[in-house]
């Protein structure tokens, strides 16, 4: 079963670091994209939402400054969590980069293992969905690593669909979501799926999981959660 890796698009315009960056990113187990200008970048995200953008500060065409302002006003891409990459050192860009809505930022040159971990940590803290620590509720585990779902150490056939949904719920236990939620965090919503569609994602769950199908709550008039209580 193939679960949609983590995307990540990178904007640079230095071929030396978009191929070192690439190469980091394919070992540490993400999909990357590159493309050089602002522009391009512009029009790959209105295709496509990536996961995570690396952010060349100096593009041929305008500022990633100029870039980073556009994504957070945009009301689809403004959460897209955003890693300057830069030759300025300077105290004053670093902050020009953090207010304009950055999430982190790194020096060039940076060692692949300092860009790993940085990645790695901004996931988690934007996206526990994204996390690659294996994931529990009751007798039910979730690898995020092998895509399987076990209940009770014994592994069970469960889709593609269910999985992305049961993976978002062991994110977020304890917390409602409505349907048009769920389409938008679990689905993306650029896809066009009704919202009764979630009722048949959420009924195939619960028969995947079993015994284990009390997890998933129907909070009435609200939409569903993932409770142990």
């Amino acid at each position: 079963m193939a679960v949609d890796k983590t995307t990540i698009l990178i904007v640079e315009d230095e071929p030396a670091i978009v191929e070192l960056v690439s190469f980091t990113l394919r070992e540490a187990g993400w999909n990357s994209m590159a493309v050089n200008t602002a522009a391009e970048a512009w029009e790959f995200i209105q295709r496509r939402t990536p996961h995570l953008i690396l952010l060349d500060w100096m593009l041929p065409d305008q500022t990633g400054l100029r870039l980073l302002s556009r994504i957070r006003t945009d009301r689809q891409l403004h959460e897209v969590p955003v890693i300057m990459l830069t030759a300025k050192t300077m105290e004053e860009d670093k902050i020009a980069g953090l207010d304009n809505g950055a999430d982190d930022y790194i020096t060039k040159p940076f060692s692949p293992r300092e860009l790993t971990a940085r990645i790695k940590a901004l996931l988690r803290r934007k996206s526990p969905e994204h996390a690659q620590n294996l994931m529990r509720a009751g007798t039910v585990t979730l690898d995020p690593v092998s895509c399987s779902v076990s209940l009770s150490d014994q592994k069970i056939d469960i889709g593609h669909a269910e999985f992305k949904l049961l993976k978002f719920f062991l994110a977020h236990p304890e917390r409602v979501f409505s349907r048009t939620q769920l389409l938008d965090k679990v689905w993306g919503d650029h896809v066009v799926i009704e919202e009764r569609t979630v009722d048949v994602h959420v009924l195939r769950l619960r028969k995947a999981l079993k015994e284990a199908e009390h997890l998933i709550r129907t909070v009435r008039s609200v939409g569903y959660m993932l409770s142990e209580k």
